[in-house]
């Protein structure tokens, strides 16, 4: 187990997008979220309070967690200083990056040195089967974006929220770093070997009661080249009932992709359909989750309302709104 509470590790993050994992616990699980340690240059602000490590540890936190989830998902040389000093003032490390704290000897050494512990939760910790295809009972509900990170776990999450406060039979399921910080379980879906990720979901959503709903964590777009495959592998594999688009509306291109435009949601909407449909022919399109966080409150009012005109179906920040009309959109699917 992960001790808690956290120091959260921005590092030199260069935007507040690459401190998505910090911003996610901090948002989730605040109780976890004792201060945060910055860099020289950093541009992420979890707005928590600005610790050294001997404060943070005084202050009562157990774990350092990489809050930082950059494009690869390595451990920079310019970090080692600072990780190297947190294992020695008493502190556990945890990262979902790719390249494992375990993976590195110096880390490695001094974690053994000092008696501490390396948490890498990319790390499957299931042999997943092979994906059958075979119908499931429960229903499922997944959120596809036209790019990364453009609030698809906060959608499910938000929902699950609304569910449970409504007594409704719900819950998260994390296929990410992120979201298995935030829940301690959860499946580091692109960690899986590929001939095993969508069997890997399917483990992760078994069958269930006829009424209870599995709010899958999206991860990645289907037109983004670089992570599309574990889009496609969610919705295979997670077999969704029900899809909610995400939308960032002021990116102007795929994230880390510039020569990429960002699709309408016209297309995201009729490409994860027929892929869903594979899988589950009566899936259903019933709503859109817009991320609105760079917009004011007249503008994403504007925003929302003018989509859902578009494209006739509910549309909310489901953070910044509440999640209620996505959830009420699930009757009679």
């Amino acid at each position: 187990m992960i001790e808690t509470p956290y120091l959260l590790f921005l590092g030199d993050a260069p935007d507040p997008l690459a401190a998505k994992v910090a911003q996610g616990i901090k948002d989730w699980r605040p109780d976890y979220a004792l201060g945060q340690y910055r860099m020289e240059g950093c541009r992420a602000d979890m707005r928590l309070p600005d610790m050294t490590l001997a404060e943070a540890k005084e202050a009562g936190a157990r774990t350092l967690v990489i809050g930082v989830a950059n494009r690869g998902g390595v451990i920079s040389a310019a970090w080692k200083k600072v990780l190297v000093g947190a294992l020695e003032e008493g502190f556990d490390l945890a990262s979902g990056l790719h390249n494992l704290l375990r993976a590195e000897p110096d880390l490695k050494a001094v974690a053994e040195a000092t008696g501490r512990q390396l948490h890498d939760v990319r790390v499957p910790a299931v042999s997943y089967p092979i994906a059958n295809g075979v119908k499931r009972s429960g229903k499922r509900c997944l959120a596809v974006g036209t790019d990364c990170s453009v609030g698809k776990m906060y959608t499910s999450l938000c929902m699950e929220r609304e569910m449970v406060a409504r007594n409704m039979k719900a819950s998260f399921r994390a296929t990410g770093q992120t979201g298995i910080l935030i829940t301690g379980d959860g499946v580091p879906l692109d960690a899986v070997i590929a001939d095993f990720m969508a069997g890997s979901i399917e483990w992760l959503t078994p069958d269930n009661d006829p009424d209870h709903w599995d709010l899958i964590e999206g991860q990645g777009s289907l037109f983004h080249v670089s992570y599309s495959g574990v889009t496609l592998a969610l919705i295979h594999g997670g077999q969704p009932d029900a899809l909610i688009l995400s939308h960032e509306p002021t990116r102007k291109h795929m994230r880390g992709l510039p020569d990429y435009p960002i699709p309408s949601l016209e297309d995201l909407r009729d490409r994860a359909l027929d892929m869903a449909r594979i899988a589950n022919p009566e899936c259903q399109v019933v709503g859109i989750s817009v991320n609105t966080a760079a917009l004011s409150e007249d503008e994403a009012t504007a925003c929302c309302a003018e989509i859902e005109a578009r494209m006739g179906l509910p549309t909310v920040d489901p953070y910044r709104h509440g999640a209620g009309r996505l959830v009420d959109a699930l009757d009679g699917v």
